[in-house]
């Protein structure tokens, strides 16, 4: 079985307070685009075993994948009163690694949306992204699979339906950032985007990208990293209407409402810097693809 696994982009992200269990609670536009790993499930393994195509990737239980495998395997033999399985994970990686654009997240929500499929849906959707919590704070959005306004941890989800399919280039600028050191470092007394749009008003409107992109975490990432204002300000500069750091970063996005100017812009800041771009677009349906072998 090969699951293909999206990233995806935060249009807007609203830090609104820290927990007492040291989360903080967000409310956030998050969207799938059509940038993906390929994740392929071999069921005839004994245990589970992950092999990566990026060496950065971690292969024990420190990965993601690897642990939606596993709790996905127990949660299963132990509801069936069944021996447990194994499965071989297969991770082609196209998405940068901690990049702010949840790789990680959506391979282990492919994995539990295949394993899943493969067992013959012995878990609703609403009990997949209850497990997938149990693994990472963006896993339920990934198994969710469709633009959602992300309200608690990112975990309760609500489809959003007013968005419009832009274009974007995304540029990854080669740096890796700890979002456990991003949320560290964030002084919530600085924080910009609650006056930029409320709940309220996203639940009742079309998003307007030019006027509502903002992300609370740009912040403390501008001041230690500025090649994050550099990819905004080249991003803007070849035309996008909008530019924001996605997650907690350092992946930079720019929406262009034209294709060939999109496509434009990618093919101009690759020959004149070192970044890594994508082409891709915003995936407004459903962003995750199953191909039974």
């Amino acid at each position: 079985m090969k699951i293909l696994s999206p990233a995806k982009v935060n249009l807007f992200l609203q830090v609104t307070g820290r927990r007492a269990d040291g989360y903080h609670n967000l409310f956030s536009l998050m969207c799938p685009v059509g940038l993906y790993d390929s994740v392929t499930l071999d069921m005839s393994a004994g245990d589970i075993r992950l092999i990566c195509s990026d060496p950065d990737v971690p292969l024990d239980e420190s990965n993601l994948a690897y642990r939606a495998a596993d709790r996905f395997m127990n949660q299963f033999a132990g509801r069936h009163d069944a021996r447990r399985r194994g499965v071989k994970i297969t991770i082609e990686k196209q998405i940068p690694v901690a990049a702010g654009l949840g790789g990680g997240s959506s391979n282990a929500a492919a994995v539990f949306l295949g394993l899943n499929r493969h067992f013959g849906r012995p878990f609703s959707m609403q009990e997949l992204m209850d497990l997938g919590l149990e693994v990472g704070a963006d896993v339920p959005f990934f198994i969710f699979g469709k633009p959602a306004i992300a309200t608690g941890i990112g975990e309760r989800l609500e489809p959003y339906r007013n968005l419009t399919p832009y274009y974007a280039v995304l540029i990854y600028p080669g740096i890796k950032v700890s979002t456990a050191e991003v949320y560290k470092n964030l002084d919530l007394g600085l924080t910009k985007c609650k006056k930029k749009l409320t709940k309220t008003l996203l639940e009742h409107r079309a998003f307007d990208a030019a006027l509502h992109l903002c992300n609370d975490l740009e912040l403390v990432v501008l001041s230690r990293f500025p090649e994050i204002i550099d990819a905004k300000r080249a991003l803007l500069e070849q035309g996008a209407f909008g530019a924001l750091m996605s997650g907690s970063g350092s992946t930079v996005f720019g929406l262009f409402n034209d294709p060939a100017a999109a496509q434009k812009a990618k093919y101009f800041l690759e020959k004149n810097t070192s970044w890594k771009l994508f082409f891709t677009r915003l995936i407004v349906d459903d962003g995750l693809c199953i191909q039974e072998r």
